[in-house]
């Protein structure tokens, strides 16, 4: 199996991504630059965080209409995995792969801390290695991660089991008090109707190995190379 990490011009998480595939989960992955307009047979697509064009417009914005962008929609909607996260997130919004918008944190501060998510559905190709209802501490570092849909979009995501994290505390109390930027629903991560697209605004690459402080977020790269492996 062959893992791509896209790169936009400020991307800052590629080689932090690049470095979980390739020494932690140990498959082979490569750099995939947005003016390519293939994917030359990767398995599954990884967009990483970062401030894609300088966050111009609106996060994501501009990234969405980057000439690989296509080829991205493309392999997603013939049931390729795809993982966005953080401003990765935020493209797969903007490029209506996944249904939703991200705002500013209500306290209009950039937010760069540890924080907790109850894993709302572990049968996913990104959760599959996860236990129900698992606590993962995982860090977020953003400035738009208040996700925001409208009530019939949320009663769809919530039908569907759509919704893959959620904030919480520490035994996974979901709780307002412990959503770090407003997001509706306390959501951190949702995939496509198909669930082969997910978006998420914690950084599961940046505690991927205990030095860091919490391996927590090796479990969504692990359950992809899983479910790899089984298709």
């Amino acid at each position: 199996m062959k893992f791509g990490v896209v790169v936009f011009p400020g991307s800052n998480c590629d080689m932090d991504c690049f470095h979980v595939v390739k020494n932690v989960l140990r498959q082979p992955v490569k750099y995939i630059w947005h003016k390519e307009t293939t994917l030359d047979g990767v398995d599954c697509v990884i967009i990483p965080g970062g401030f894609s064009y300088g966050d111009y417009l609106r996060c994501g914005a501009i990234a969405r209409f980057s000439p690989l962008m296509n080829a991205v929609v493309d392999f997603a909607k013939a049931g390729g995995l795809v993982i966005g996260i953080c401003n990765g997130f935020q493209i797969l919004l903007e490029s209506g792969l996944l249904p939703g918008a991200m705002l500013r944190n209500t306290n209009l501060h950039f937010i760069c801390k540890y924080v907790y998510v109850k894993t709302e559905n572990s049968k996913t190709a990104f959760t599959n290695l996860c236990k129900k209802n698992q606590v993962l501490k995982i860090p977020i570092a953003h400035n738009e991660g208040n996700y925001f849909i409208d009530q019939e979009g949320l009663r769809m995501l919530e039908r569907n089991r759509q919704i893959v994290f959620r904030y919480c505390n520490q035994t996974g109390l979901v709780d307002k008090k412990f959503n770090p930027n407003g997001a509706l629903a306390n959501i951190a991560g949702i995939t496509n109707r198909g669930g082969n697209v997910l978006g998420m605004m914690p950084h599961p690459e940046r505690s991927s190995e205990g030095q860091l402080g919490s391996a927590d977020g090796f479990l969504l790269f692990h359950s992809i190379k899983k479910w790899l492996e089984n298709k």
